[in-house]
């Protein structure tokens, strides 16, 4: 009888650990970018199709997840050129691997609103260790998130054959991550 009475206490006494908050990306508003350079002239490109499913409490960081899909027939600089050639082989190699993700379920507090996702970038079946250095400002319901980070394209095989080396096209990219979420119900 003792020990039930033990183990109810301590059911009782233990804190419930609910999961984090969902939240709704607001697509309108977000927007995932990136930054490279050719023949030493900075371009910007933006992939138009892309998910995220967020959960996050900055008081919960240890049960904050997050999973992003990202279609990478989608990137686009603005450049006919550049843009045929993006889905190709060469670049993303849209047939073989058509998304790219991000996933992360450890964060760190920096402070200040500052945090940083610690997690996976996975593009062309390659999976790499990133950190995503990241603001957040959450009034209410709505969320606002700017990150970046800047990767290596050839740690991920982005840039085949003649684009392999940095001669033409740099070898770093600085990814830009805005989103602007609602919390779910």
């Amino acid at each position: 009888m003792r020990l039930l009475a033990l183990i109810a206490a301590l059911l009782v006494a233990a804190p419930a650990f609910a999961a984090a908050p969902a939240w709704t990306v607001n697509k309108p508003a977000s927007k995932l970018g990136f930054t490279g350079a050719m023949s030493g002239q900075s371009f910007n490109g933006a992939f138009r199709r892309w998910d995220a499913r967020i959960q996050f409490d900055p008081k919960a960081l240890n049960q904050s997840s997050v999973v992003a899909v990202i279609e990478t027939g989608s990137a686009v600089t603005g450049d006919q050129t550049r843009d045929e050639a993006l889905p190709t082989a060469d670049w993303f190699s849209v047939a073989a691997f058509p998304r790219a993700t991000f996933q992360a379920n450890q964060f760190k507090d920096l402070g200040g609103g500052r945090y940083q996702a610690i997690g996976t970038l996975t593009i062309r079946n390659v999976k790499r260790p990133v950190i995503l250095p990241f603001q957040l400002t959450i009034n209410g319901n709505q969320a606002t998130m700017h990150g970046s980070l800047t990767i290596d394209r050839r740690a991920f095989g982005v840039g085949q054959g003649q684009f392999s080396t940095g001669d033409t096209v740099a070898t770093n990219v600085r990814i830009d991550v805005a989103i602007a979420a609602t919390r779910a119900p």
